[in-house]
């Protein structure tokens, strides 16, 4: 279904095990009243509902072209009232920005910025509680590799996710 007045959310998607691993996670500390998605990683927030056919021939021209990038959980993020694994992936943030540079003039100032590569798996508890789970979780991390298959796009249906399509980088 076409949703021609909710905006649109990009993400990038997981590989299997490592989206297990995610999902799980974030159904262990996320709030259950408030966990209304599976764990995902966001490039954009906010794309114009109107720019669907652009937004989807563009993913489709860049994971016909592009292999998976190279990605690694790095470390963990204290949020202040929730926890969050850094991604770092400079070719997946290139991707990002250069998509971002398509797209300038369709942007919310949030997805203007450079953003922070992050998988939430906490989110609205106090900050005390937050950072007893980054201290915790920060204690036994290492960091290790993380498949990044794919793209994917979503219609936010005011919380809820509508999943538009998904295309898989090539080779993956």
């Amino acid at each position: 279904m076409v949703h021609l007045n909710k905006p649109i959310i990009m993400t990038a998607l997981m590989g299997k095990a490592d989206f297990a691993w995610a999902d799980r996670m974030r159904r262990q500390y996320y709030p259950a009243e408030r966990n209304v998605v599976s764990a995902h990683i966001t490039l954009f927030h906010h794309l114009p509902p109107q720019a669907l056919a652009e937004l989807k021939a563009s993913i489709v021209e860049l994971t016909r072209t592009e292999r998976k990038p190279v990605a690694s959980l790095s470390g963990l993020l204290h949020l202040g009232r929730g926890v969050a694994y850094h991604i770092h992936s400079p070719e997946l943030l290139d991707m990002r920005m250069a998509l971002a540079d398509r797209f300038h003039g369709l942007l919310t100032a949030q997805d203007q910025q450079r953003p922070r590569l992050h998988m939430t798996i906490q989110n609205k508890v106090i900050p005390k509680e937050a950072k007893q789970l980054c201290d915790e979780l920060s204690a036994t991390f290492e960091p290790r590799s993380f498949e990044i298959r794919g793209l994917g796009l979503h219609y936010y249906l005011d919380g809820l996710w509508q999943e538009i399509g998904s295309w898989p980088f090539r080779g993956g």
